[in-house]
């Protein structure tokens, strides 16, 4: 037997033992693959700004820049004040039975505001008006009683002529007629004293009846009814003023200007006022007064400034700032939008803004104007009040996250 050259044997790898290599090389495929298109991934979300790492910028607003701010040498401010203002009180002491207004009631003068309880000096009116009506009536019979009298006087003058009556029946009928006479003018005075008690029982009522001294506004109620109301309260628990009330076309702005400054205001300068409570609107206003006294704890003097438009939507005690001006301003004069000249970004084909939306940053083009002092104004592109980045750098563009820099 032939010895066998072992040497020779190979085993072929076929059929199921080839798999696990196979197997092997699908795995690293797949796995590429995975990689390949998680760096598609990451760069899509990186290149849409999800995960782009967040910028801190520093961030401004889209001004509104008015003419007057050209032609301002002085700011100042101060509140809007009533000229005409009045508490309004009742001479008479009793319980208050009606009130017609409440706060924000526009009123007339000579408009009834409240009433108090006054059913007896009603019934005194009352008396004082019968009296009255008396007196004239005894007038009446008095001045019946006189013709009579007259009547038969002159006959009886007649008859004495001819010897017909006696002396004395003449003299009776003529004394009788100056006493008449006599009679009629106590009359007439007691007509006038009673007429002069109607005259003060309607005053003492007058007193009960509250009415507004001047077209206005009522500002405060200070009672209700049922409270006793006292002229000065001279009561305990008695309320002085039934309400407070102000007449609105008396309203000015008081503002307190430095005396470094004063040389800078006269009277009748145009001014213009802004509200704190209407940011977006200027009123024309002129210097009505310098009051001539100076504050020495504040060393300021006190400046009276009249609304020359009046806007029912100017209450008293609301802040106010006053600008002083060279000259007034025209309606022509519009208000422009602008923006600091740093937050504009200049390409080639267009300027822009990064505007701030939810922390992210929107390329808005824009349209710009003519240099407006420290701004460039803005003819299209921005609204007043939006926040934009102040100094954009070139790694910015639109979708990127911000931080705002704190300042």
């Amino acid at each position: 037997m032939e010895k066998e050259d072992l040497s020779q044997l190979k085993i072929t790898r076929t059929g199921p033992a080839a798999a696990p290599s196979g197997r092997r090389r699908n795995k690293g495929r797949i796995f590429l693959v995975i990689v390949i298109l998680l760096l598609v991934v990451i760069g899509i979300l990186y290149w849409q700004g999800v995960l782009e790492p967040t910028r801190e910028v520093e961030i401004t607003t889209v001004s509104l820049i008015y003419p007057s701010q050209a032609y301002t040498v002085l700011n100042a401010s101060g509140y809007v004040v009533a000229q005409r203002k009045a508490a309004v009180a009742s001479k008479g002491t009793g319980r208050l039975e009606m009130l017609a207004v409440e706060e924000g009631t526009r009123v007339k003068k000579g408009q009834v505001i409240a009433r108090l309880e006054n059913a007896d000096l009603q019934a005194a009116l009352n008396q004082a008006q019968a009296q009255v009506n008396t007196a004239k009536a005894n007038l009446v019979q008095i001045e019946a009683e006189i013709k009579d009298a007259r009547l038969r006087f002159e006959r009886l003058g007649r008859l004495i002529q001819s010897k017909a009556i006696a002396q004395s029946d003449y003299d009776s009928a003529d004394a009788r007629l100056q006493q008449l006479l006599a009679g009629k003018s106590a009359a007439l005075f007691q007509i006038k004293a009673a007429e002069a008690g109607l005259r003060a029982g309607q005053v003492t009522l007058d007193y009960t009846i509250i009415r507004a001294p001047f077209d206005g506004v009522i500002l405060t109620k200070n009672a209700d009814v049922g409270e006793v109301v006292a002229p000065f309260g001279s009561s305990i628990n008695a309320k002085a003023a039934v309400v407070t009330m102000a007449d609105l076309d008396s309203l000015i702005v008081e503002a307190d200007v430095s005396e470094s400054n004063l040389e800078k205001v006269k009277k009748g300068q145009p001014c213009e006022i802004q509200l704190d409570s209407l940011p977006g609107v200027r009123f024309p206003g002129e210097v009505h007064m310098i009051v001539p006294t100076a504050d020495r704890s504040k060393a300021t003097v006190l400046t009276k400034i009249k609304f020359l438009e009046k806007d029912e939507r100017v209450l008293p005690e609301m802040s106010a700032k006053v600008a002083f001006l060279t000259r007034q301003t025209t309606k022509e004069e519009k208000p422009k939008v602008a923006v600091p000249p740093s937050s504009i970004v200049d390409q080639k084909e267009k300027s822009l803004v990064y505007r701030v939306e939810n922390n992210i940053l929107r390329e808005i083009p824009v349209q710009k104007g003519l240099p407006l002092a420290d701004f460039i104004e803005i003819i299209q592109g921005v609204k007043p009040g939006e926040r934009i980045v102040l100094k954009p750098n070139r790694t910015l563009r639109d979708g990127t996250k911000i931080k705002i820099a704190e300042k």
